[in-house]
């Protein structure tokens, strides 16, 4: 499992990074320009933490692979990220419309790859927490 806890840590760290771009390829200067200053400011903020959490998760895992595999709480913690990802797969599904991907090439390949990886995640941070139940320690 720990490689996978590492591989998930750079895909994290990637992810995280990505984040970066956001306004520029979303358009946020002219998108976010009709709402309020503080609902604005909010879309920066939020990102800015989101990719955080995202950042810390990757690093979480690209350097304590082997506690959140053999440890009691290094266990709950991949329950919870387990829960969180698993939350975030649901969300692709039902949060966001196929209208903006269906018939679009790009944002189809976007949305499948980011399907895969969420499942990914939740898959292998679940399956970790399911073997610890199941090995004593």
């Amino acid at each position: 499992m720990e490689i996978h806890f590492k591989i998930i840590g750079y895909l994290l760290v990637a992810l995280a990074l990505l984040h970066v771009g956001f306004p520029r390829r979303f358009e946020w200067e002219s998108e976010l320009k009709p709402l309020s200053l503080l609902n604005r400011q909010m879309m920066y903020v939020h990102t800015f933490f989101v990719a955080l959490v995202v950042l810390l998760m990757g690093l979480l895992c690209i350097t304590s692979a082997t506690e959140l595999n053999d440890t009691t709480l290094g266990h709950r913690v991949t329950l919870a990220m387990g829960i969180f990802w698993g939350l975030r797969l649901v969300i692709q599904f039902f949060g966001y419309s196929s209208e903006l991907w269906r018939g679009k090439r790009f944002e189809t390949i976007v949305h499948i790859v980011f399907s895969l990886l969420w499942a990914y995640l939740t898959g292998i941070f679940l399956y970790s927490y399911w073997l610890s139940l199941h090995s004593g320690a």
